[in-house]
């Protein structure tokens, strides 16, 4: 349904280094980049990030947030330790989230501009 997401960041050098982290033990990683910009995803971008004067402001309120698939419970782990050694904020430690499925592995992390950033896992195994 949806072919990529775009982010506005002020600081991209910030950003690489927290996307970088945070996305690799996902098997996520730049697959393309510029003075302006950088595309992560595995096989095609799918999240651009680039830079702009004017970034949308973060609101936790909003409900607004970005939810990466992870092939391991364990690569979900690996999300949440590196996201924070990168600059990022926890915003839910990992584990299963039962309220929304009995399967439902996941971490939530905020990026270095406020974005909320998820990662899940529906497998039922590590």
């Amino acid at each position: 349904m949806i072919d990529h997401v775009s982010l506005g960041v002020r600081d991209l050098a910030r950003a690489r280094k927290f996307y970088d982290a945070a996305l690799k033990p996902l098997g996520y990683r730049c697959l393309s980049e510029g003075d302006t910009s950088l595309g992560y995803g595995g096989d095609g971008v799918a999240l651009w990030i680039g830079v702009t004067a004017s970034p949308v402001p973060p609101d936790a309120r909003s409900n607004l947030h970005f939810c990466f698939t992870a092939p391991t419970r364990k690569s979900v782990d690996a999300f949440h330790a590196a996201a924070l050694a990168a600059g990022g904020r926890d915003n839910g430690k990992p584990g299963l989230r039962a309220d929304y499925d009995a399967h439902y592995y996941a971490a939530f992390v905020i990026d270095p501009d406020g974005y909320r950033i998820e990662a899940y896992c529906g497998r039922t195994s590590a």
